[in-house]
């Protein structure tokens, strides 16, 4: 198409000023073509939205004043033209931020000269996030506590067996349809801080602002204390007898139980929060550990319910549940709109977590390549292993002991295998919200982060390591190295202590509060209203 006064009005010069531009801004602006004598030249292919459009009038970002400019790899132009096209039209062409030799740093830099690349003080200039960390990431912030508490309240609300698998795999697609969507926009934008950034870049700082106001002291340090909350409960059934033993919930708890389960609640807390503040490499490769813990469980529980429900044996005197051979299994299905809509919540709260590997992608070493395969291989994975438990659930026990149980795994090795596979099972389960925990706890700190960097949250919540400590460069180890020093290495990386500290602090705080004040219906009911 030709070029008309309209565009040619948009022509930068580069002897006006303005305020420095942002690094995704740079990163767009550097591929769009010069402006030709020929009419009938196509527009730049990597537009960028008509919102910014008339704002790039005032000068030419990328001018030989402009230290972005320093890198010999990018043309040198005077004149330039922008269309209007797709808001993400710039993914294909986006700079890697923070490893180009001006040194891109992220958005909301407060430096004074932003595009230095000495600063070693900035998350994103230290990439160690790969594939299976990613991996470990997303199943650690799904499966968590959510199978192993949500039975109850779908089975209660959906009303028969068949309806309440019905309403996992659902939520597992919605969930699925939105870990899509996330993949897209953080292929487009690859920094820390997920939502935040997204919208704040999309809608406006306004938007930015009051998603991360939430989030931070609403939604994250909430759904760390409803999985803290259920650890102590598992913790507590492995190590009483009493409850071991019975076939049924617990009874009635006591003051004391309860301050026991918080307890338990605030230790495994400060242990998570401790991971993560030594180093980024402890923390990912702890989540590492607890994902295969996580399928495991799962894969016990899938295996276990389909020789159960086949043999119609168990080690115990009980006899496992036949109601699934005799009776319909969409009998008593509940036809009320608003059960089934509490019904879907529950599901979709077992399928938290899958966004929350946007608030580190800044860190990943290939973000564009892995965020996507990270996404496309949990959301099924985990989809298949919830349906497969739910299953087995309803093959061994009867409908009233699912939908009255908030530790149904537990009640569910106490039946097939008596004290001992309770004990086994509440130690998995345990295991399991210790991963969730330790992953939203590292994806927590980074959202705390990301938005001191942007200048939501006092600056200081923005730094890495100690508040005032000196940072000391990457030491590299190599064979001069002795084999402790190796050994330690790699286990949590050559530089302890390089993580948000500040931020891992502050979401700790919180989130110890909400275990102290809070349990877990109302923590539910807390979380869901502020999150939907």
């Amino acid at each position: 198409m030709s070029r008309g006064p309209a565009y040619t009005s948009l022509t930068l010069s580069s002897n006006q000023s303005r305020r420095p531009r942002d690094s995704l801004e740079l990163a767009s602006l550097a591929s769009s073509t010069p402006i030709s004598s020929h009419a009938s030249n196509s527009s730049s292919p990597s537009g960028i939205s008509s919102s910014r459009k008339i704002s790039l009038s005032a000068e030419e970002p990328l001018s030989a004043s402009n230290p972005a400019t320093a890198n010999p790899l990018r043309p040198q132009t005077h004149g330039r033209s922008f269309s209007v096209s797709s808001a993400f039209d710039f993914a294909s062409n986006l700079f890697p931020l923070s490893t180009t030799a001006a040194g891109y740093t992220s958005l909301g830099s407060t430096r004074d000269n932003p595009l230095d690349p000495a600063d070693g003080g900035n998350l994103e200039k230290h990439k160690s996030i790969t594939y299976l960390n990613g991996l470990s990431l997303i199943v650690g912030l799904i499966i968590g506590s959510g199978i192993f508490s949500s039975p109850a309240q779908i089975t209660t609300n959906a009303g028969s067996p068949g309806a309440s698998l019905i309403v996992w795999l659902v939520a597992g697609i919605l969930a699925w349809t939105g870990a899509a969507s996330y993949a897209e926009l953080g292929g487009a934008i690859p920094l820390n801080g997920g939502a935040q950034v997204y919208l704040s870049k999309i809608f406006g700082d306004l938007f930015g602002f009051l998603f991360t106001w939430c989030s931070v002291f609403v939604l994250k340090p909430g759904s760390a204390a409803i999985i803290a909350i259920i650890l102590g409960e598992y913790v507590v059934r492995a190590f009483t007898p009493s409850s071991r033993s019975s076939t049924d919930p617990l009874p009635e708890t006591t003051l004391s139980t309860i301050w026991i389960n918080k307890g338990i609640s605030l230790l495994a807390l400060t242990c998570v929060t401790v991971l993560n503040c030594v180093s980024t490499k402890l923390a990912t490769r702890t989540g590492d550990l607890f994902m295969f813990f996580k399928f495991l469980a799962l894969l016990s529980i899938a295996i276990t319910g389909l020789v159960v429900a086949f043999t119609n044996t168990t080690l115990t005197s009980y006899s496992p549940n036949d109601e699934w051979k005799s009776d319909s299994w969409f009998a008593g299905t509940n036809t009320n709109p608003s059960n089934w809509a509490v019904a879907l919540y529950a599901g979709l709260w077992a399928f938290d977590g899958w966004d929350n590997t946007n608030f580190v992608l800044g860190e990943f070493r290939n973000p564009t390549r892995d965020l996507p395969r990270v996404i496309h291989t949990a959301m099924p994975l985990v989809i298949l292993s919830y349906l497969l438990a739910t299953l087995s659930y309803t093959l061994v026990l009867p409908a009233k002991t699912i939908a009255s149980s908030n530790t149904i795994a537990v009640t569910f090795g106490a039946r097939v295998f008596g004290p001992t596979g309770a004990l086994i099972l509440a130690l998995f389960v345990s295991a399991s919200c210790f991963g969730a925990l330790n992953a939203t706890t590292f994806t927590s700190g980074r959202l705390v982060y990301a938005a001191g960097k942007e200048g939501y949250f006092p600056a200081v919540f923005g730094t890495v390591g100690m508040p005032g400590a000196e940072l000391k460069p990457y030491r590299h180890l190599d064979s001069q190295s002795s084999l402790g020093e190796r050994t330690l290495g790699k286990l949590v990386g050559e530089k302890i202590g390089f993580t948000p500290i500040t931020a891992m602090t502050f979401n700790a705080l919180l989130t110890a509060t909400y275990i102290l004040i809070g349990e877990f219906g109302t923590l539910i009911t807390f979380y869901g209203v502020a999150g939907y």
